[in-house]
């Protein structure tokens, strides 16, 4: 079984509740996924030497932590779209998976040196 591809996902109150292949299941808060949006702008982008320029700083609203929409991006992830307009980082499954912070999934993650 595939841990991460999601069995099914849904939005509610103020997280997204994901319950993938293997029968786990993520509820990750919607700021805990708007601090990780993976986009150029919020993360940095690398040029070909691997220079990282940095992401541009904006000021967050409230509206920016608020969920409005939801696409799957073909089999591998989502397309968020936030109450501010943004909506250009593509979440794959892979990487929400690893965002998941229960207690479970911290402890099989293997600390970064």
């Amino acid at each position: 079984m595939d841990s991460t591809q999601p069995k099914t996902y849904a939005a509610f109150d103020a997280y997204l509740a994901i319950t993938w292949e293997d029968g786990h299941e993520s509820m990750l808060t919607f700021p805990l996924l708007r601090d990780a949006c993976p986009c150029a702008n919020c993360k940095g982008e690398p040029d070909l030497l691997g220079r990282v320029y940095a992401p541009v700083q904006r000021q967050r609203t409230d509206q920016g932590d608020r969920l409005v929409g939801m696409q799957p991006v073909g089999r591998y992830g989502l397309q968020l779209v936030w109450g501010d307009g943004h909506s250009t980082g593509i979440y794959t499954f892979s990487y929400l998976r690893r965002l998941c912070d229960c207690s479970e999934c911290q402890t099989e993650r293997v600390p970064e040196p």
